[in-house]
């Protein structure tokens, strides 16, 4: 086991069964998943039918589950980019999904735009909010500085090419924009307790796995700085859930809540939380 309790080794739980390792990114700090999928095999692990913001099925409990905290999560993520004075109010939501947060913001009076990779999903997006969603081809189309607001909600995790990716971001946010990411925490309770099958390290479609520090590092080697941490209480529920899943076969609602109401408390005292927004602005 190294330093920051999580497993050398971990297992792809819902898709492909391979293992693969967790190296830790002497720059910044991050964990990064060994080997990475080639760039056009990277799909193949999204196949499956329970790859959940594809989709807006309710077919089993987990996914009742996901669909209840959405809905309680968009009205929390729409106060908070509300929170950010802006005339124009442009937002661009990069891994959007279905599109739920894209079509709140937009009957909220935001100019919305999306990026999202998946075909399937994107249609499904572009329904919901008059074709505002696109390819990740096109997020170079974009004007520079387009932005007053640009969030990834659980989306950083899985971008390859993590450094380009960040430079990009920022030549999209105006000036006085706002960044606002959101990410699993490898340092939360319910991490260190489900260890290997912490559903959040959901190898090899996460690519890096981040801590508060690692985070920090990340996004001042483009002058940019962490002004507010924030946490995602409900994510420590429904990681456990799966987490709990992939441990015995089955989803144990009773012990999820268990460990992932002992993860909230912990995560009160320590700021460690199963999840965290980060708010990040130019320094």
């Amino acid at each position: 086991m190294k330093e920051n309790n999580m497993p050398l080794k971990v297992k792809d739980h819902s898709v492909s069964g391979e293992a693969f390792e967790l190296i830790e990114n002497k720059t910044y700090g991050f964990l990064e998943t060994t080997p990475q999928p080639k760039a056009d095999k990277l799909s193949e692990y999204y196949k499956t039918e329970d790859y959940i913001s594809h989709t807006d099925s309710k077919r089993n409990i987990l996914e009742k589950v996901y669909h209840v905290v959405r809905s309680i999560s968009l009205k929390r993520k729409l106060k908070l980019i509300n929170s950010f004075s802006a005339t124009e109010k442009n937002l661009l939501d990069i891994g959007c999904g279905t599109g739920d947060f894209l079509q709140v913001a937009q009957q909220n009076n935001w100019q919305v735009s999306g990026i999202e990779p998946n075909p399937e999903a994107r249609d499904i997006a572009n329904r919901k909010t008059n074709n505002a969603v696109y390819t990740t081809a096109q997020l170079q189309e974009f004007k520079k500085h387009s932005f007053d607001v640009i969030t990834l909600w659980h989306v950083l995790e899985h971008l390859p090419n993590l450094e380009d990716q960040v430079s990009v971001f920022k030549s999209l946010l105006k000036e006085n924009g706002t960044l606002i990411i959101a990410v699993p925490n490898y340092k939360s309770y319910d991490a260190n307790h489900y260890k290997d099958f912490w559903a959040a390290l959901d190898v090899p479609r996460h690519l890096w796995h981040f801590n508060q520090e690692s985070i920090s590092k990340l996004f001042a080697k483009e002058n940019m700085k962490v002004v507010k941490t924030l946490p995602m209480k409900f994510d420590a529920y429904y990681v456990s859930l799966l987490s709990e899943k992939y441990k015995s076969g089955f989803m144990n609602p009773v012990k999820a809540f268990w460990f992932g109401f002992l993860s909230n408390i912990k995560g009160k005292r320590s700021g460690e939380y199963s999840s965290l927004i980060y708010v990040i602005k130019n320094s």
